[in-house]
């Protein structure tokens, strides 16, 4: 009855039916695949315009469009750009902002088009072939830069296209592999490389920025452009890659590179004293200063980024952000580059934060929220921003943060037609009686002398969060508009509390975040008196998952159902079969035969004689991150024991389910688990 249910609902929020909605109805996975998403938006050189992605979900292909927008930055003049069949990403203005350079797979393969801005037939720049992404535009407009994946040896792109052709025509499927990664996150490795390409636009062929470099631009599998800048002059280019040293795997060692654009110098390292992260590099204005962010740590993915300043072109460099204790994912610099801009988590939002670049000052300009792309737009910071009741809008703020204006709502009548939970966001008292964050999300229809079963969402990382973000997996509301209340304690190990508690996880997997989360559902069962505390279930993902197997273990008379998607079940073999080395050996301090105890002490498979609660598993075949036979190892476990339980494998999904209709499939099975067990 819920398939047929949901599929009607999908019918009508996905604008398929002929008219308006007349009545509004609990929001469910549908809702969540109706809502348009914007991504990468781009401000015109004079401030007036922005052009960004909106993405679309076509359950019929299975698969996200995307077409290009345009809106004034005062909020009007919203209009389509693009409307091809084939998706088009990547905007970047030309540097007269006349014109808009874009990839899409318009030709049958990823290439560089340009439209102008007041509309037209789009025309195609390049025609190689490769597949070309990351595209950039030279400040001074003579130059466009692009990444294309090539075989470092190989000293031209036919080159790569002939090898690429052989490897087809072989008879056989054999792989050979003398050094790891042979896998990553979702792909296989064949040896070839994501290489930075600069093009002249007068016509000229792409020039290798990298030739002869056994490495990546930007860091895969989750780099993008912002690893990547011109100069602003024109001459160079700015770009992150990790070397394919024999390290790879077991090194966090990213480093900036300086290149001229005409490759008749090769890259040149910039931060080779910093064996950690380097990353995100943005100029000031003025072209006198390259901001970029690094980390302390060598090995350690989740340490804190520092904003460090470094003079152009001598290169003397200030940390500017030493005493600030929080972690930026992107900054931007001011007008006349007196201030940076940065988002960064922050106690469950990740707010919009404005440092001062003569004192490392640092004022809130934005809090709640989850902020994405600030960008400066004449006298204001545009950005995005969505939360647990909204997807991403964009906004603008004056700098001091007063005059916060609204310039898209795409989503808004999708967003009235859904009824969804209310929520709150409270602290209480955890491990060691440290102050720990939760948020509670209540039912879409609450009533206040009712009892609702409890959904506890338990987040992944473990250096992650569940904070007040509208996510496209891992969706509270979801579960609110099925009845649920749903519950997101952030234990010790997430991000935006100030480094040391990230790093309090290290060593301790199994410890400080049960601790926590026994407390901190403790705490919203007495501050909530209409959650049924007799029916909680208990569901997370990657650590999450781990988390479930290690409550199902050690906390085995609390829930009534669980559910465990993408969990290692042994800690101690997930090392061996896992790709980034250097996240285990980080956390569980060491390898499993220099420090044995640190893979054992908190090792699910220790404590499966433990098990009785029933355990929806999920897992994908293409996870290389937690690899299948992790969850199908849990799966065995529960049969044999006599426990109730069921398995939901995708043979076509890895660590996050992205395909539309198996997300459909994914939130149908996990809430009739639920129900079946919690709604007795």
């Amino acid at each position: 009855m819920r398939l047929i249910i949901l599929f009607q609902i999908i019918f009508v929020s996905s604008g398929f039916a002929s008219g308006p909605c007349e009545s509004t109805y609990p929001f469910s996975v549908s809702d969540l695949l109706a809502m348009e998403r914007i991504s990468d938006p781009q401000v015109s050189p004079d401030g007036e315009w922005l052009v960004f992605v909106l993405q679309k979900t076509d359950l019929e292909a299975d698969r996200p469009r995307s077409d290009l927008w345009m809106v004034r930055s005062d909020g009007t003049g919203l209009r389509r750009l693009t409307s091809h069949t084939e998706n088009d990403s990547n905007p970047r203005f030309s540097a007269d902002g006349k014109s808009i350079y874009f990839i899409s797979k318009r030709s049958d393969s990823s290439q560089v088009w340009r439209i102008r801005i007041n509309g037209g037939e789009a025309e195609q720049i390049t025609e190689l072939p490769l597949d070309v992404g990351n595209l950039l535009i030279s400040p001074d407009g003579l130059n466009i830069a692009f990444t294309m994946e090539v075989f470092p040896d190989c000293n031209s792109l036919e080159c790569t296209e002939e090898r690429l052709d052989e490897i087809e025509r072989k008879k056989t499927s054999g792989r050979i592999y003398e050094h790891i990664f042979i896998r990553h996150w979702d792909t296989w490795k064949d040896g070839r490389r994501s290489h930075l390409f600069v093009m002249p636009l007068a016509g000229d062929e792409p020039v290798d920025a990298m030739a002869g470099m056994n490495a990546d631009t930007p860091s895969k599998p989750f780099g993008g452009p912002e690893e990547i800048t011109f100069t602003p002059d024109g001459k160079e280019i700015i770009f992150t890659a990790r070397l394919a040293d024999g390290k790879e795997p077991w090194s966090t060692d990213f480093d900036l590179y300086s290149v001229p654009v005409d490759a008749s110098k090769p890259p040149k390292c910039l931060t080779e004293k910093n064996q950690a992260w380097d990353t995100g590099p943005v100029f000031a204005p003025d072209g006198k200063t390259l901001a970029y962010l690094a980390m302390a740590r060598a090995g350690y993915e989740s340490d804190r980024f520092r904003i460090v300043l470094r003079r152009w072109p001598d290169g003397k460099e200030r940390i500017l952000t030493e005493n600030w204790d929080r972690s930026p994912s992107s900054i931007c610099f001011s007008p006349d580059g007196k201030t940076i801009y940065a988002a960064a988590p922050n106690l469950g939002q990740k707010s919009l934060f404005a440092i001062d670049v003569k004192t490392g000052n640092v004022r809130t300009v934005v809090r709640d929220g989850y902020v994405s792309s600030p960008a400066a737009a004449g006298r204001r910071i545009v950005y995005g921003l969505n939360n647990l009741h909204s997807p991403v809008e964009l906004y603008s703020v004056s700098p001091d943060g007063s005059d916060v204006r609204s310039i898209t709502n795409i989503n808004a009548e999708k967003i009235a037609a859904a009824r969804m939970g209310q929520y709150e966001q409270f602290t209480f008292q955890g491990y060691n009686n440290e102050t720990v964050y939760c948020y509670v999300v209540k039912p879409a229809d609450f009533e206040t002398e009712k009892k609702y079963p409890v959904a506890f969402l338990i987040h992944g990382g473990p250096q992650g969060s569940f904070g007040n973000r509208f996510h496209y997996r891992w969706n509270p509301q979801v579960y609110a508009g099925a009845g649920y209340a749903a519950v997101m304690v952030d234990f010790h190990g997430s991000i935006g509390y100030g480094q040391a508690f990230t790093d309090s996880i290290r060593g301790d997997w199994g410890g400080k975040p049960l601790e926590d989360l026994q407390k901190g559902l403790a705490a919203a069962l007495k501050r909530c008196l209409w959650m049924d505390g007799n029916s909680v279930s208990a569901l997370g993902a990657s650590f999450g998952g781990y988390m479930i197997n290690w409550i199902a273990g050690n906390w085995p008379n609390r829930f009534r159902c669980l559910v465990n998607h993408d969990g290692n079940l042994d800690e101690r073999m997930a090392y061996f079969d896992t790709e980034e080395l250097w996240f285990p050996e980080w956390d569980h301090i060491g390898t499993p035969w220099e420090n044995p105890e640190g893979y054992e002490k908190h090792n699910p498979v220790h404590y499966v004689k433990n098990w009785k609660t029933p355990m929806l598993v999920i897992h994908g075949a293409q996870d290389f991150r937690v690899v299948d036979t992790q969850g199908i190892a849990a799966f065995n476990a529960l049969r044999r024991l006599g426990i109730a339980a069921k398995l939901l494998y995708f043979p076509d999904e890895g660590h996050w389910v992205l395909k539309p209709n198996n997300s459909i499939l994914w939130h149908q099975t996990v809430l009739d688990w639920l129900d079946k067990w919690t709604k007795k």
